[in-house]
């Protein structure tokens, strides 16, 4: 164990060591933000669950990092919601690694001490009157799903009956949700109606931002949960007709129609499908929620769709970066303008390995994947403004001076040389991914022999 806490020192004193936005998309884009890959074990090189995120929020931002330490709760505690909402509390709460995003409702990712991993991509619904009690809930049903549940599918009951208690917060949106053994999508929308399905074993399942769950069974609580009337719901609300619509669909029925037919939602969604499954789709097609792989994925491959501009298809408009930055693209891609981090959540059984955090600050493309083993005591400094404690105090109570550059936080650092590299993106990216694929390959050699 002790090689392992000196492991990642020694690996971001490496990184520190190296040489250290602009927004033209045409399209309104600044409700599509993140997008996610999930894969079965069944469907990874050494049958660990797989869980790929990219991060995009727009405006002023900073990223901490925390690690939360179990804690002990009284009997009458509970959670103060947002807005005037109580949720009850656990006995003992989780600890769990902490990617907070100062202020931001939707942000923010978790990493428990189970492996259970939560993030988020946004997912507009069609309701527009929603309802909810003491406000509802937004900002604090991921981190209460990350302190209570112990796997993936008990994070999903838990999210469930948090919404519909109070009512989501938000149009909607679609949690990811891992462990070692399976990973959920849990889509929440506007209110008290939620649906969520589980990713088969062989399978990947990609989201941008619209949702992604068509046809569901209930009674099939293996694969599926959900509100008991989110049929009949819609079809009160008029979003579904059984008798001229066919099969029930939950994409078609809940989606607002604007994130369907977005082709930033689309590009993303099909150029990352076409990287990986057996079977290669046109722009048009109906994509599908889930698919079998060309082959066992593996966490390089899977670094390389977080760090995909659409090279070689009709959207690459800048000629191998010749005539110009991909981040500037008239359709979103993958690894975009607005992105805060990437990372590749890698969890397993095996008791002699640790799940790990592969993250990439600021930008994939700019940056190596560093691996955060959980068991790691600390969070070296440089990492967070704050404590953990100052930190869940102050989350929403944000001050102007924290998007101040500082020197002596690695996030600024992260964010320079992303500037730096798009500022002459065709000439900086070639000697950077030369740098890039030289870390991660040792680091992914000394992982595999060590973890």
């Amino acid at each position: 164990m002790k090689k392992h806490i000196l492991y990642l020192p020694l690996l971001f004193a490496l990184y520190i060591s190296q040489n250290t936005q602009a927004q033209s998309q045409q399209e309104d884009i600044s409700s599509f933000n993140c997008f996610s890959i999930l894969v079965g074990k069944k469907a990874t090189v050494d049958n660990s669950v797989y869980f790929a995120h990219n991060e995009d929020d727009y405006g002023k931002q900073i990223v901490n990092m925390y690690r939360i330490p179990k804690l002990k709760h009284t009997s009458d505690e509970t959670i103060a919601l947002k807005n005037t909402g109580q949720a009850k509390q656990v006995a003992i709460s989780n600890s769990y690694l902490w990617l907070e995003m100062p202020g931001m409702d939707f942000s923010d990712s978790y990493f428990n001490e189970y492996g259970v991993t939560i993030a988020s991509d946004q997912c507009s619904s069609k309701e527009k009157d929603p309802e909810l009690t003491d406000g509802g809930i937004g900002y604090f049903l991921r981190k209460i799903m990350a302190e209570q549940a112990s796997t993936a599918k008990e994070a999903v009951i838990i999210g469930g009956k948090l919404i519909e208690q109070f009512g989501y917060s938000s149009s909607g949106r679609t949690y990811c949700i891992a462990d070692a053994n399976e990973a959920w999508m849990l889509s929440a929308v506007y209110g008290k109606h939620w649906v969520a399905q589980r990713i088969p074993n062989d399978n990947i399942a990609i989201i941008p931002n619209y949702y992604t769950i068509t046809t569901i069974n209930l009674s099939d609580t293996t694969n599926y949960l959900g509100s008991k009337d989110i049929i009949d719901y819609a079809i009160k609300k008029e979003w579904y007709n059984p008798n001229t619509d066919g099969e029930f669909n939950f994409r078609k029925a809940y989606s607002d129609s604007a994130t369907l037919s977005s082709k930033s939602n689309i590009a993303r969604h099909w150029g990352a499908i076409n990287l990986l499954s057996e079977k290669k789709y046109k722009f048009d097609d109906e994509l599908p929620f889930s698919f079998k792989a060309t082959k066992k994925v593996s966490l390089k491959k899977l670094f390389s769709v977080l760090r995909y501009h659409y090279e070689g298809t009709e959207f690459d408009k800048t000629n191998n970066y010749t005539t110009g930055n991909p981040h500037q693209l008239e359709v979103m891609s993958i690894c975009s303008n607005t992105n805060q981090y990437g990372f590749v959540a890698q969890l397993n059984n095996n008791v002699t390995k640790t799940n790990t955090l592969w993250l990439a600050p600021r930008r994939p493309c700019t940056q190596p994947f560093y691996p955060w083993d959980y068991n790691i005591k600390t969070i070296p400094k440089g990492y967070a403004i704050y404590d953990y404690k100052t930190a869940i105090k102050n989350h929403f109570n944000v001050n102007d001076s924290i998007y101040q550059y500082n020197d002596k936080l690695y996030y600024w650092k992260n964010a320079n040389i992303a500037k730096q590299i798009d500022a002459n993106y065709g000439n900086s990216i070639k000697i950077r991914k030369q740098y890039i694929e030289h870390i991660e390959d040792s680091l992914l050699m000394y992982h595999e022999q060590n973890y």
